[in-house]
Order: C-alpha cells, then sequence, then structure tokens
C-alpha cells in the first residue's frame, strides 16, 4: 500500500537518488484521427510497494507533492496511479525516441485543463495528441484521441448521494433534463439516469476543456436520443444501434457549441464511462459512413496490458454509432 513510503524514501524520489531500472513499455501506434484509445486501471489490483515506488520514481516532485497532500490512503492511491497511467499511456506511443514516462513535461490552460509541454526541436513537429484523465478509488481511466479535445469521466454504478435526486438535479440540471428524471418513477431507474446524465456532462465540460466553472451544467441539455427517460440496457454487440446522444447549448450561453459525440460505457458491470470527442467538421452529419473507432486496454503499468474491446468488459450502452 501506499502507506508504506516512508518520508526518507519520498525525499529520495524527489532528490532523484532512487534510480532502478524501470520494465519496459509495450509500444504501440498513435491512434488515427477516427479513433480513441482508452487505458484503464484497477486500484484494488494494484499491489506491492515495489510497484509503487516504481510509478512514484516517474512523477515531477510537485506532482509526489500532490500525491502525499491527500490523507487517506485510497485517495492517495488514485491520485498516484492517475498520474503514472497519463506518463505511461503517453510514453508507449513512441512519440520520439527521448520521450520517457519521467521526461514527459505538462503545463494546463487557461481553465487548468492539463497538456503535453512537448519540448522545442527543429527537427520535430510533436504530434497534434489530446488526453484527459478521469478517476474514482476503484477505478482510473486515461484517454487519448489525435486532433480532436477528448473528455473522459467515469462514476461507479453504485454512487451515493447525500441529497435526494432531484434536489441535485434542480441545483445542477437543466429544466428539461430535471423533467426528464421527474417523469421515472422507479427510485432505482431514476438514480441511474441521473449518474449517466452527471457523467456525460462531466465528459462534455472536460473535451471543451473550461472546468465546471468555466461550463455550469445548468448553462446546456444533454439529449439521450428517442430513449429519453427510459432505461438504457447495453448491448454485447458495439456496432449495434444505439440512442444518439447530443448538446445542446442553452439561450445567452457563450462559448459552448453542439460540434460534439459522445460515447456512454458500462464497465465490468460496475461503472459509468462517458467519452466526449470532437466532431470531424468533414464528416459531420455522416457519422454512420465514418465511425469512431474505441480501443480499449485494461492495464498495470510496467506489469502487464490486456486489451478488453469486444469483451463483456466493456458494453455500450448509447452513443457514437
Amino acid at each position: 500500500m501506499l502507506c508504506g513510503f516512508s518520508r526518507m524514501r519520498i525525499q529520495c524520489c524527489i532528490d532523484g537518488k532512487l534510480l532502478s531500472s524501470l520494465p519496459p513499455l509495450s509500444p504501440i501506434s498513435l491512434p488515427s484521427p477516427k479513433e480513441i484509445h482508452l487505458w484503464y486501471v484497477i486500484p484494488s489490483e494494484v499491489k506491492g510497494e515495489s510497484l509503487m515506488n516504481k510509478y512514484m520514481e516517474i512523477l515531477s516532485p510537485s506532482e509526489i507533492e500532490k500525491v502525499l497532500s491527500f490523507r487517506r490512503d485510497e485517495l492517495r492511491k488514485s491520485a498516484l496511479l492517475a498520474r503514472a497511467l497519463v506518463r505511461t499511456t503517453i510514453a508507449r506511443y513512441q512519440i520520439n525516441s527521448s520521450v520517457t514516462p519521467k521526461s514527459i513535461m505538462f503545463r494546463n490552460n487557461v481553465h487548468g485543463k492539463p497538456e503535453v509541454d512537448w519540448p522545442c526541436s527543429y527537427n520535430w513537429e510533436p504530434p497534434a495528441l489530446h488526453f484527459n484523465i478521469t478517476h474514482t478509488s476503484s477505478l482510473v481511466a486515461c484517454g487519448v484521441t489525435i486532433n480532436s479535445p477528448i473528455g473522459v469521466d467515469v462514476e461507479e454504478k453504485e454512487r451515493t448521494t447525500k441529497h435526494n435526486i432531484l434536489t441535485l438535479a434542480r441545483r445542477y440540471f437543466s429544466k428539461h433534463e430535471l423533467e426528464v428524471l421527474t417523469a421515472i418513477g422507479d427510485p432505482y431507474i431514476q438514480q441511474q439516469e441521473f449518474i449517466k446524465l452527471w457523467t456525460l456532462k462531466e465528459a462534455y465540460v472536460k473535451a471543451l476543456g473550461k472546468g465546471f466553472s468555466g461550463a455550469p451544467f445548468k448553462t446546456f441539455t444533454i439529449r439521450l436520443g428517442s430513449s429519453i427517460g427510459e432505461h438504457f440496457h447495453p448491448s454485447q454487440n458495439s456496432s449495434a444501434e444505439a440512442s444518439e446522444i447530443v448538446v445542446d447549448p442553452l439561450d445567452n450561453t457563450e462559448n459552448l457549441t453542439s460540434n460534439w459525440q459522445f460515447m456512454l460505457l458500462e464497465f465490468a458491470s460496475s461503472h459509468y464511462v462517458a467519452i466526449c470527442t470532437e466532431k470531424d467538421v468533414k464528416t459531420k452529419g455522416d457519422c454512420n459512413n465514418n465511425p469512431m473507432k474505441l480501443t480499449v486496454w485494461k492495464t498495470i503499468p510496467f506489469v502487464e496490458d490486456s486489451c478488453v474491446s469486444g469483451t463483456d468488459t466493456v458494453l455500450k450502452v448509447c452513443g457514437l454509432r
């Protein structure tokens, strides 16, 4: 467990004195412009102090301090895995021979969304790689695209709330979304639809790169196609017909656009994962002829990787077709 780290050992990581060799990462090609790569980790399956040490070694000093700022062990572990997953995922793409998990640097946009801060070079032009990280204490995921901004959010299906679902919806959701939830009589289904909507709205805000304060949830509506107000049953066939998800910016809203496409997934029967990417303007309105491809890997960085696309582990609920 992460709590096994001593302050002395952490300081060695910060000073760069911990120089154990890191196992190689399996290389992979960059996603195509019409492809999404999604990598995820189950924190409960990542064990052993030596492996945690390896993850700490590839973090920057400021990241290490951020990880240690969490008091609860599970939060520290989740924060560590999130940062390690981003660094190892980007390094897999063999973008440049000098790019290693530890060498990657980041910068934040004006709203605080992290981006890769590629090194300047006269003989190398870095790719238009976009990524987004999301995590709970029970699942950490990182989405990667080329040329298109991406937002990813994950929530536990059995997530509980301190307040009544409709009370939260009145505070955060649009009038239409509140009406949809109010019309659902079954409390469990109502809760599930609330979680799905929340996850989709989070993914959209993260794709915009503006954060919650820059794009409050009440300023746009998520519409779940023809099945609004119904329970969405996941399909095992990723090419099966699925309800289209669209976003409608409301009146007097600046800098919010509707040129986005969504996918809502169910992971291991326990989590909802929402993905939002910008539509390719050249194929706008022609999604069936030019579908987005999703490839999903379950990983424990430096230990094992497994492609789980097309298995019962990843089920499409609704979204891209």
